[in-house]
C-alpha cells in the first residue's frame, strides 16, 4: 500500500480529484485545510485539520503526528501579504533564512518544498497521483486553429515564456498579433474578464498557458479545467493552448467535451 499522503489543499477541482483517488485506492491521507482558502465541502467526511496559513509549525507537527510520509500541494491559494499571514516562529525562521518573501510564486514554492524535504517529507506532484493530468501534445478536440490562430499561439507562448523567466505569471492572450492581456497575481479567470473590454472585432484571440522556465513541477503547474473553457468563451476567445507535458488539464475528457460544445480549439503545444 502507498504511504500516507498529506494534502495541502487550495481551491478548485484538483484537490477534490486527489481525495477521490485516495478514497478509491484505499490510500490513507490527511487534509490540511487552510482557513479562508480551502473549500469546506472538500473536507466533509474526510480526515482533516483546519489551520491558518501562517501556522507552519503547527501544520508540520500535525503532519508528523498523523505519520504522513508524502506531501502534495494542490489547488490555488491566494497569496496574502506578509502582515496578513502572521507567520509563526517556524515561518519567521524560514523567511529569514531564505528571503522567500521577496520571490515570485515559483521562487517561494520552490523554497517551501526544499524546507518540507528538510523536515523529512517526500514532496510529490499531483501528476504523480493522477497519471492522466498532464496535457498531451496535439489537437485535443474537434476544432483546429487556423493560420492566424497558430501565429497568435506562437506569440503568446513566447510572451508567457518571457514572463516566466521573471516569475510573474503563466498565461497570455493574443488576438491578431496584439497582446490583450497577461497574467499577474490576479489569476487566469480574472485576466480573461479583462479581455472583454479590450478585444477587437473579428475572430477571437487565443489563451496560452505555459510553465515557467526551470519551474518546480511539483507545485503550481499551469492548470485549466472546464471553468477555464467557459471563461475563455465568455471573453470571446476562439481557443486555448497549453504546454504539453508541462500543464495540467483537470478532468481532461470533460474539458475536451466542453471545448467541442463551445466550438473552441484545445491543444497541447511544445
Amino acid at each position: 500500500m502507498a504511504d500516507k499522503l498529506g494534502l495541502l489543499a487550495g481551491k478548485g477541482d484538483l484537490p477534490k480529484r486527489i481525495v477521490q483517488k485516495c478514497v478509491s485506492e484505499g490510500r490513507p491521507f490527511h487534509i490540511i485545510a487552510f482557513k479562508g482558502q480551502t473549500e469546506p465541502e472538500l473536507v466533509a467526511g474526510h480526515p482533516h485539520t483546519w489551520v491558518r496559513l501562517g501556522a507552519a509549525g503547527k501544520t508540520l507537527s500535525i503532519l508528523k503526528e498523523e505519520n504522513v510520509k508524502s506531501l502534495l500541494m494542490a489547488g490555488p491559494i491566494k497569496r496574502p501579504s506578509l502582515v496578513a499571514i502572521r507567520p509563526d516562529a517556524w515561518g519567521l525562521k524560514f523567511l529569514a533564512k531564505t528571503g522567500a518573501a521577496a520571490f515570485g510564486d515559483d521562487g517561494l514554492l520552490t523554497r517551501i518544498i526544499h524546507a518540507l524535504e528538510g523536515e523529512g517529507f517526500k514532496v510529490i506532484g499531483a501528476h504523480d497521483v493522477l497519471e492522466d493530468l498532464l496535457a498531451p501534445k496535439g489537437i485535443l478536440g474537434k476544432t483546429k486553429p487556423d493560420e492566424q490562430a497558430e501565429k497568435d499561439i506562437q506569440k503568446a507562448f513566447q510572451i508567457a515564456h518571457a514572463m516566466g523567466e521573471l516569475d510573474i505569471g503563466q498565461a497570455c492572450v493574443v488576438q491578431d498579433g496584439l497582446v490583450l492581456a497577461v497574467e499577474a497575481i490576479e489569476g487566469t479567470d480574472k485576466m480573461l474578464e479583462r479581455c472583454l473590454d479590450v478585444k477587437r472585432d473579428g475572430f477571437g484571440g487565443v489563451l496560452v498557458k505555459a510553465k515557467k522556465p526551470n519551474q518546480e513541477k511539483r507545485a503550481d503547474l499551469p492548470t485549466i479545467g472546464v471553468a477555464t473553457l467557459i471563461n475563455a468563451h465568455k471573453a470571446g476567445l476562439r481557443g486555448v493552448a497549453v504546454e504539453a507535458n508541462g500543464s495540467i488539464i483537470v478532468d481532461q475528457d470533460k474539458v475536451i467535451s466542453k471545448a467541442d460544445e463551445l466550438g473552441l480549439f484545445l491543444m497541447g503545444i511544445e
